[in-house]
């Protein structure tokens, strides 16, 4: 009797302790919880997203970026596959942040609008390589390390620990 009621007392702790952690994992993560998605896809279902945290990717809508004068207030649009989304901005952009730029805005879809939060709008930096695959020399992998053949003068020799 002693052995089956200590068994159960046991099996109690573990469900009681058990269901605890799973209740605390469940509070806290859906909360924090963030979904990318593209401008379209968020589009397509719009009714669902709206209210929950999204991370927005898409491109700046070419002359769609407009500031009111004296704010830091902002909006733009950002599109991807043909779908437009305008979005909401108050706060300091990014020197990247320009038309056509690549951007991920993280935010919450108010009706028909994206209300991006602060620090919310991210732009992707331009790839090292023009459209031609011709390398445009702003990347800081441009640099020549030290030691390689192209940081030394021209017409210098190479050290001799370096094979001729």
């Amino acid at each position: 009797m002693a052995k089956s009621s200590r068994l159960i007392k046991i099996a109690l702790s573990v469900a009681l302790v058990g269901g605890g952690v799973g209740y605390l994992l469940v509070t806290s993560t859906s909360s924090a919880m963030e979904y990318y998605k593209h401008v379209d896809e968020v589009l397509s279902a719009k009714e669902s997203w709206k209210g929950k945290k999204l991370q927005v990717h898409g491109r700046v809508v070419v002359g769609s970026i407009r500031k009111i004068p004296g704010t830091l207030d902002w909006r733009f649009d950002i599109q991807h596959n043909g779908q437009v989304i305008a979005a909401h901005y108050v706060g300091i952009v990014p020197d990247t942040f320009k038309d056509n730029s690549e951007v991920v805005c993280k935010g919450q879809l108010a009706g028909d609008l994206l209300e991006v939060s602060r620090d919310g709008v991210m732009a992707k930096c331009p790839s090292k390589y023009d459209a031609t695959g011709a390398r445009t020399g702003s990347h800081p992998g441009d640099i020549p390390r030290p030691g390689s053949p192209s940081s030394r003068a021209p017409g210098a020799a190479p050290p001799a620990s370096e094979p001729r």
